[in-house]
């Protein structure tokens, strides 16, 4: 289910802050118009800690979301991330498809921290080149049941069809991959910022190598504005975005902001750090930025300081096609980065 792709589905990111909705036409291979697009913001309540707490909050946001934007699909691919998602690369014995369909539970109890019994199982088998191995790598995901169940509930509720649930970081790459050269010789971190996760999924010659969800994001920016200046959660989110409120103006915020970057930019070192000492691979050479809480303002700034490389805002829509007479281009490009995992979800397919 989770390397399920062929029908179009609608790609429906429901995040902890806001519900991102994208549907896209594939054109030719590889090859995509934009037909609807849209964003609703979600009460802070709904989605706590990756754990939908009011379904009717999240029920109601995904029906005015395909209302206002006009989706015509009825096929929905959502995914998830954070602590209830484990993805782990194993080594087995070499052996046919179907033996490995036979044993794949009794070898991921060895890897997965949870009951077998109460995960949702997928894998796929990397390529090898090696004819006479006697390994070969299998990517292992499993995601707490009742984690799928609540956000398949919501699309059901909404009267939609739940065909796909995939994991951010892997959703993030495939708007990465369609939107960006592939260079072999640069080590890429993909970093996906939301409100309460950020995934990173880092990219070595060409393909996905090392996954970490780290639980800080634009929540944390958040809480700290409303704490040294006394705001409501409202205020607090206006302010981070860089709006003026009640006498508090965004130039006076930037010490506090850069000082939860600072901490952000140590939890993600902690993950280059760990890559390093796991991988014989280059150190990272570029990072590129999704989620909403990659627009904070000198986020980007202060991450590229700390690590020295290239760091830039990722546009899941960099080469996805448009007409300009259908959509606001100013408002796409400001939302862009907010858009990375359900542009990515939406270039999935139903049923292959």
């Amino acid at each position: 289910m989770f390397f399920s792709r062929s029908k179009s589905v609608v790609g429906l990111d429901v995040g902890s802050s806001a519900v991102k909705l994208v549907e896209l036409k594939e054109r030719r291979v590889g090859e995509y118009n934009l037909e609807k697009v849209g964003l609703e913001p979600l009460s802070p309540e709904a989605i706590v800690d990756g754990s939908i707490m009011d379904s009717s909050l999240v029920v109601e946001a995904i029906n005015r979301l395909a209302d206002e934007s006009g989706v015509r699909g009825t096929n929905y691919a959502t995914s998830l991330s954070g602590h209830s998602v484990i993805i782990k690369k194993i080594q087995v014995p070499v052996m046919s498809e179907d033996e490995l369909a036979e044993s794949i539970q009794w070898e991921a109890e060895q890897y997965i921290p949870f009951d077998i019994n109460d995960v949702r199982l997928d894998y796929t088998v990397f390529p090898s080149s090696e004819p006479a191995r006697e390994t070969m790598e299998v990517l292992l995901v499993a995601v707490k049941r009742d984690k799928v169940n609540d956000y398949v509930s919501v699309i059901s509720q909404a009267g939609k069809t739940p065909v796909v649930v995939d994991v951010d970081a892997f959703a993030v790459q495939n708007a990465y991959e369609a939107n960006y050269d592939i260079d072999p010789h640069e080590v890429v971190a993909l970093v996906n910022m939301g409100a309460g996760v950020t995934t990173i999924n880092i990219l070595a010659r060409g393909s996905s190598v090392f996954w970490r969800d780290i639980s800080i994001g634009g929540n944390q920016f958040t809480e700290a504005l409303q704490r040294e200046y006394s705001l409501s959660f409202d205020h607090a989110e206006r302010l981070k975005r860089g709006e003026q409120v009640q006498g508090c103006s965004p130039a006076e915020a930037k010490a506090v902001l850069e000082a939860v970057a600072g901490e952000m930019a140590a939890e993600i070192q902690k993950t280059f750090d760990f890559y390093a000492a796991t991988s014989a691979d280059d150190r990272v050479t570029r990072l590129l930025l999704s989620g909403g809480c990659a627009l904070t303002p000198s986020l980007r700034e202060v991450l590229q300081d700390r690590f020295g490389v290239s760091t830039e805002l990722m546009n899941p829509l960099r080469r996805v096609n448009y007409k300009e007479s259908d959509f606001d281009s100013q408002w796409l490009e400001a939302v862009a980065p907010m858009l990375s995992v359900s542009v990515g979800l939406a270039m999935r397919k139903v049923g292959d």
